[in-house]
This record gives structure tokens, C-alpha cells and sequence, in this order.
């Protein structure tokens, strides 16, 4: 089966869209599939596919029009992207899909509410949750980290150097009593007042060189540790770029940042 797709980044964490609107190549997307998309030699490169599709043909939330079916480079469900969101939205933006520079668009984690500036686009991740301390390690070398929610699970640990980290070509180690289904692990340094950076090993795609929910989690782990007052803006580096992550004073987490539509065709992966 032949179909359109788009190839789009958010500070180069990079998806392939696929237009489904209707919902028509929905039985055809099997893990097999998705992983042969996101090939970086033998298919079109990614770290996961959105499947662009009507919220009515999701079963998802009335009064939403769109709905972002995202999937891991490995074929697994996830119930939200920071960066792919605002990647989907671009597309939206692009193809006259909607209308104003603020819509709504449904997830696995609820509706998100993204507003379009220009080249940046930010989007309402929600409330975080933080669920307590755990432990991550690499390689044998173990780090406290705080476990955050956004949607999806969160493991941040605070190091002296990024390259502590090693490659992080297989999973880092973690407690699987408290994530059974996998985590994100983010490893952070300070680089100044209100400004970290981070790697991230995302669940399901590896090392990653941006996370949108993984930059939320850092920011709302810094700011806990720094005491910081709810309505601070934080500079999240990543390998990939610069986002800007908000938590305001009724407890939403804004993320800001880029997203790109760089390639388009016809793929029959």
C-alpha cells in the first residue's frame, strides 16, 4: 500500500507524518511498519511516526478536530510528544488544516493546546506530577534521579558532565517495579541561572537528540531543586538545539520551541 508522508524535526528530534485523515491505512501501521519507516538506512529516518488522523476517526475527544496517533521508532503506543505535536502542528499551520494561531489537538494524554508565533509554536503540556526519588545508571555507575510525570514517565538525574552518560546506545538501567512499561531517563547539568542542559535516552526510540516531555520534566526538576517560584522561564539545551519551558502560576507547563517540515513524498515501506 502506497501513501503519503511528510519528514519533519522539533530542534532535530525528527518524525515521519502520515496524512491518514480519515483513518484509512490504520490496520496497515504494525510495529514492522513503523520500524521499517523510521530506518535510518533503509527507510525514511525517525525517531517515531505520527499518524495525522481526525480525532472522530480515532474515537477521540469531541470538538477536537485532530488527533496526533504518535508511535515509537519500535512500533509502541506513547501517550504524548512534546516536539512531535509542534511538528504536527507546523503541518497543520502549512496545509490550511486550521484556523488561527491557537487550536486544540487530541493525544493519548489529553487535549493539548498549541499557539503558533512565527517561527516557534508552544503547547500546553499539562500539569506535571512529581512521583518521587528513584535510581538510574549506566554502565554500572548509578545516579539519584526524580521521577516526573508528564504524560509520560520521566527519570531525571542531575551529573557533573553529560559525558558521564556514556553513548547510551542500550537502555540505562532503572527500577521496573516503578516503571513496568519503560522510561525516559534525561541527564542534566547547570549551565547558568534558569539554564540547563540535557541527554535524554527515550523509551523505545534510544538516544534522541531532543525530547520535548523529557526538557518539561528537567525544568520542572530544576526548578524544584532550585526553589524556583512557579512563572520562571528556563533555557533547556539540547544536543539538538534550544527550547524554553515555562511552569506557571496555574500549574501548566509551556513548552516552546521550533518544528520544521523538511521532506515530503510518497513512501509503500
Amino acid at each position: 500500500m502506497s501513501y503519503p508522508f511528510l519528514k519533519g524535526h522539533g530542534t532535530e528530534n525528527d518524525f515521519v507524518l502520515l496524512p491518514d485523515h480519515d483513518g484509512a491505512i490504520q490496520d496497515d501501521l504494525s510495529s514492522a511498519r513503523v520500524e521499517a519507516l523510521c530506518d535510518r538506512r533503509a527507510g525514511i529516518g525517525g525517531d517515531g511516526v505520527i499518524r495525522v488522523i481526525r480525532s472522530a476517526a480515532m474515537g477521540g475527544p469531541v470538538g477536537v478536530e485532530w488527533f496526533m496517533d504518535y508511535r515509537n521508532a519500535d512500533g509502541s503506543l506513547s501517550q504524548m510528544c512534546g516536539n512531535g505535536i509542534r511538528v504536527l502542528a507546523r503541518h497543520l499551520v502549512d496545509e490550511g488544516l486550521v484556523t488561527g494561531p491557537t487550536f486544540p489537538i487530541g493525544t493519548r494524554d489529553g487535549v493539548k493546546t498549541l499557539t503558533v508565533d512565527g517561527p516557534l509554536i508552544t503547547v500546553d503540556m499539562g500539569s506535571p506530577r512529581e512521583l518521587g526519588e528513584t535510581t538510574v545508571s549506566v554502565e554500572g555507575r548509578a545516579w539519584p534521579a526524580l521521577h516526573i510525570s508528564m504524560g509520560n514517565p520521566h527519570a531525571v538525574a542531575f551529573v557533573d558532565d553529560l559525558a558521564d552518560a556514556g553513548r547510551l546506545l542500550d537502555s540505562p538501567a532503572y527500577d521496573a517495579e516503578v516503571y513496568p512499561d519503560g522510561v525516559n531517563v534525561e541527564f542534566v547539568v547547570r549551565r547558568g541561572k534558569r539554564h540547563v542542559a540535557m541527554r535524554v535516552h527515550e523509551r523505545g526510540s534510544g538516544e534522541t537528540r531532543s525530547c520535548g516531555t523529557g526538557a518539561c520534566a528537567v525544568m520542572v526538576a530544576a526548578a524544584l531543586a532550585d526553589g524556583a517560584p512557579l512563572g520562571e522561564r528556563y533555557r533547556v539545551d539540547v544536543p539538538g538545539g534550544e527550547l524554553a519551558v515555562t511552569w506557571t502560576a496555574d500549574d501548566r507547563v509551556l513548552l516552546t520551541g521550533p518544528a520544521v517540515i523538511v521532506a515530503r513524498g510518497t513512501t509503500d515501506l
